[in-house]
């Protein structure tokens, strides 16, 4: 294939989130395998002050090594995305005219947390017409924030524990009032901002009584985000699947169910547990065939509730008392080769390769516009 009838591929990752170095090692996996000979690759870096750069492709430059995290530097060509010209963007030059420097046919907007993965690029894309991987901006936005995520699966019928929406006004307000209801949960609670991921800013608090730890629990996730979610800890085992839209307009796809296995020495599966400690995974899970049977089922319907496209990790508590709890839903999973999203699609028969070639494909066969 000639290089000009490649189809030109925006890869854009970092951001302003807190899950800046996540995207970076995202961006690097997925630039290591994209084929080449079919797609042209222009890397575009988002700073974590919110500029947008040319980068280097090198894959090498965005990977964790000795537990250094990347970041995208604040060097190279700044861009604007144009909105008058689908899938345009305009080199900004400080001091001088902005100019037209080239076309993308689609974005791989490999962003994750807020300002990214919660329906704001989204939104922009769709402004400029521009085709895009993923969910689109109500879904994104519904599944970024576990409050409206949880609001809305329930009431497609899809059970999940019982939890508790702290909003900025009412811890500030009165904290006494939203202390007395996490307490009410009982037990066990996990306080977590309402818009992140990658378990950045979540805590564990062994006492829902104890109203010291909660506090502090609430003001460190505070620091990532003004509302927080507090839910009530399940006894069970913790599953996820990974969901794809159909290719031709079906019921998606939901691979095989991996069990998370959490690294000695950690309470739970937080940022460190997750992506700098030997937690691993079970692909497939070890799980009674009626049990993997329902666990995908609801992935698909979970994945329908939200109206979401393209790819989605759903994560389930197995509880011990044998029901099934939709825990959530990561419109924009992390997507290294050593991500769980890639394996569990690997041991269902579609390698990272092809997973990224179906991700630029099913964006590509996407008209712009209200679907």
């Amino acid at each position: 294939m000639s290089e000009q009838q490649k189809i030109r591929v925006a890869v854009v990752f970092g951001g302003r989130s807190s899950e800046h170095e996540i995207s970076c090692v995202t961006a690097g996996g997925v630039m290591s395998v994209i084929d080449t000979d079919r797609y042209e690759v222009v890397p575009i870096g988002i700073t974590r002050d919110g500029d947008w750069r040319v980068v280097t492709a090198d894959p090498g430059e965005l990977a964790i090594v000795d537990g250094r995290l990347p970041s995208v530097p604040d060097t190279g060509a700044k861009l604007a995305l144009a909105l008058d010209t689908p899938g345009a963007f305009l080199e900004v030059p400080p001091d001088a005219v902005p100019r037209l420097v080239g076309q993308v046919d689609v974005v791989l907007p490999l962003l994750h947390g807020p300002f990214g993965e919660d329906g704001t690029i989204q939104g922009l894309l769709e402004m400029a017409e521009v085709r895009y991987a993923g969910a689109g901006v109500f879904a994104s936005a519904a599944s970024m924030d576990k409050v409206f995520m949880k609001a809305l699966l329930t009431g497609q019928g899809l059970k999940t524990g019982p939890y508790l929406a702290v909003s900025d006004r009412a811890w500030t307000r009165d904290r006494k009032r939203v202390l007395d209801n996490v307490a009410a949960l009982g037990g066990v609670v996990f306080v977590k901002p309402a818009r992140a991921g990658s378990s950045i800013g979540i805590s564990r608090v062994p006492d829902a009584t104890d109203t010291a730890a909660v506090t502090e629990a609430i003001e460190a996730a505070r620091a990532h985000d003004p509302k927080v979610i507090v839910e009530a800890g399940i006894r069970g085992r913790e599953i996820e699947c990974g969901v794809l839209e159909s290719l031709d307009g079906g019921e998606p796809d939901v691979s095989l169910p991996a069990e998370i296995h959490v690294a000695e020495g950690y309470d739970f599966y937080d940022f460190e547990a997750k992506y700098l400690s030997s937690s691993s995974l079970s692909i497939p899970a070890d799980l009674p065939d009626e049990v993997t049977r329902r666990v995908r089922r609801l992935a698909a319907d979970a994945f329908d509730a939200l109206g979401c496209e393209g790819l989605a990790r759903v994560d389930f508590f197995y509880g011990d008392d044998g029901e099934i709890y939709v825990n959530e839903l990561n419109t924009m999973p992390g997507f290294t080769p050593s991500s769980a999203f890639p394996q569990m699609w690997a041991a269902s028969g579609l390698d990272y390769p092809a997973l990224v070639d179906r991700l630029i494909r099913t964006a590509l066969n996407r008209r712009t516009g209200l679907r």
